[in-house]
């Protein structure tokens, strides 16, 4: 579907970028935009590098069985029956500490892993290979909408464009996520439960 709508908004820029005569000004864009890509990638690729590395070091030292005790009284209510100690646990554990420091892309590759061990808990119980479970929707709002306590990110990003005070959005960045992660979780329960008593009539 993005594809889509990256390439409807290209061609758009290209149609009137002719039609208004700004052939060169769009070209210029077009050019600097590469640039500033790569240079971006760049910047990042050193934290996502960094930490990425602390957290393979962090589950190779054990340290994923610390985090999963102190997240287990929360992880019971919201993944209720999956073992806390399969691979699925640890990897949302992990998953979930990324997001907290703010290192989305760093917990992207933990989280596709996660959704792969909760595929393959799913088929040791049996249930329908076609439709998401409870836990993959719960845990896809989990890191989707995680709450972020270190914006780290984009706290790189504004120092990268000079903000003087990168980390001063912290105060917002909690609430707008605490707010987020709320509602996510309170729609994928809400209609979970409704599904249940829709599935025993």
């Amino acid at each position: 579907m993005m594809k889509w709508v990256f390439g409807l908004m290209l061609l758009l820029s290209v149609v009137f970028g002719i039609f208004t005569g700004n052939t060169p000004g769009l070209t210029e864009s077009a050019l600097n935009s590469c640039v500033e890509a790569v240079e971006l990638f760049l910047y990042l690729i050193g934290g996502m590098c960094m930490w990425g590395g602390f957290m393979r070091i962090a589950e190779k030292a054990g340290l994923t069985a610390k985090l999963a005790a102190v997240f287990r009284p929360l992880f019971v209510i919201l993944f209720p029956g999956l073992d806390p100690k399969c691979k699925a646990y640890g990897l949302i554990c992990m998953n979930v500490a990324a997001n907290v420091l703010g290192l989305g892309n760093a917990a992207t590759p933990i989280g596709l892993n996660a959704m792969h061990e909760l595929e393959i808990e799913g088929k040791k119980a049996s249930l329908d290979e076609t439709i998401a479970s409870r836990h993959m929707i719960v845990f896809i709002v989990l890191n989707t909408a995680s709450i972020t306590l270190i914006p780290q990110t984009a706290a790189t990003l504004r120092l990268k464009h000079g903000s003087l005070s990168p980390f001063d959005i912290f105060p917002a960045v909690v609430v707008t996520s605490v707010i987020a992660l709320a509602a996510g979780l309170a729609v994928a329960l809400i209609f979970n439960a409704a599904g249940n008593r829709k599935g025993n009539r």
